[in-house]
Parts: C-alpha cells; structure tokens; sequence
C-alpha cells in the first residue's frame, strides 16, 4: 500500500504539472464491465488532473475489478469504488479504507452536475477526502455544483447506468440504498475511443449547463 500511495503522489505531481499546459490524450477512456452491461466515460482532466492522474493509475492496476455499486439513490446517482465492497459483507460498504490515498479537492464551477457526469465522492465535509468512490449523476444535480470534484462523463451505455439506477434495494433503513443483489464491476480498464469504435472527443457536444447537452438515453 505505501508503495502505491507513492506511485500515486508522483503521478498527481507529473500531472499537475503538465496536463495544464500540454493537453491530454482524448482518445483515452475508461471501460467499466459489469453484471449490467458495459459503461465507457470520458476523462476531464482540464477540470479534474489530479483526479484523473489517480483514476487511471487505479484502473491501469485493476483495483476496481470485484467492486460493487454500494449505494443507489433512485433518479439521482448510482456509487461505487469502495474496496470494501469485494467481500460479501455489506456492513462496511462506502466507509473505505484508512489508508487509501487520498486526492486534493478540484471543485469547479465550470461543470456541471449532469446527466453522465462522474464525481469523486468524499467523506462528509472534508473536501480533501476523496479515494477511490465515484457516483455517476442519473439526472441534473446543482446542489452538487462546486462542492465534489467532477473528472468523467459517460459517453457510452448510460442505459445500464439507468438499470443499475432501478435495481430494487434493501427495506432495511441502514441498507435502505444497498442494492438486494449485487451491482458488480467485473472488470475495469483503460482503452480508446478507437479501439471500442467510439466517435473522436471532437465529434461530441460540449459541456454546459443545460442538460440538453448530456449524453443520450439509450
């Protein structure tokens, strides 16, 4: 772990240094596997480098194969990227491990909550609290504006984010948004637009403030 934790620390250096003034590989994306299909989001990392820098490394080691969405909050977000949730244990789901490193907040205005948008979740109201938990917004958040870090968009199969997002979840008022069956990430990976056939970054609509430009219901 404290090797990762330093492999971490210099990847967010290398890209804070750089991503601002170099620009980034666009063709790059993240492919999520799961029991309900696959979901591919984009990287924003002229609004989140850090976040991004840390999300790739952890997929290029694979940490998020076996996790679970943990938490579905019906028309709003489906989360997920606790190592916790590998097991069969659900009692410690979304509390993370201590000694996770940790990402810098890199909240921003200019992004909005939206459809497809993917955020790194955090622990209460320490904003320097995020690891490895993202949630993926089913529909216009603004309350969330500002106050977590956004650094993906899906641009592919936001119709599975929509099932997972209906899964029936537990009656019991603690588990009250654990799903009763598992909502798995069987594998995770980086890839390339190219590779999955995808249109060039170029060839989407811009983010903005209207959910007009969110990715399409499929």
């Amino acid at each position: 772990m404290l090797f990762r934790s330093l492999l971490l620390s210099l990847a967010l250096a290398v890209v804070a240094s750089g991503f601002a003034g170099c620009g980034t590989d666009d063709d790059e994306v993240a492919v999520l596997e799961t029991n309900y299909g696959r979901i591919v989001y984009e990287f924003l990392p002229e609004y989140a480098p850090k976040h991004t820098a840390a999300f790739r490394q952890m997929l290029s080691e694979g940490f998020f194969d076996g996790t679970k969405f943990h938490r579905i909050i019906k028309g709003k977000i489906v989360q997920g990227g606790d190592p916790n949730s590998k097991d069969d244990d659900p009692s410690d789901d979304g509390l993370g491990e201590p000694s996770q490193p940790r990402i810098p907040a890199e909240f921003t205005t200019q992004v909005k909550h939206q459809r497809g948008i993917v955020s790194a979740a955090r622990k209460g109201d320490d904003n320097d609290s995020a690891t490895s938990q993202f949630f993926i917004c089913l529909d216009d958040e603004p309350a969330y504006d500002g106050k977590y870090s956004i650094f993906g968009r899906v641009i592919d199969g936001m119709n599975v984010v929509t099932l997972m997002a209906n899964a029936p979840t537990q009656t019991e008022p603690r588990y009250r948004e654990r799903p009763v069956d598992p909502v798995r990430i069987n594998k995770a990976y980086l890839s390339t637009r190219a590779k999955l056939g995808l249109p060039p970054k170029s060839a989407e609509p811009e983010l903005g403030a209207s959910n007009t430009n969110a990715p399409a219901k499929k």
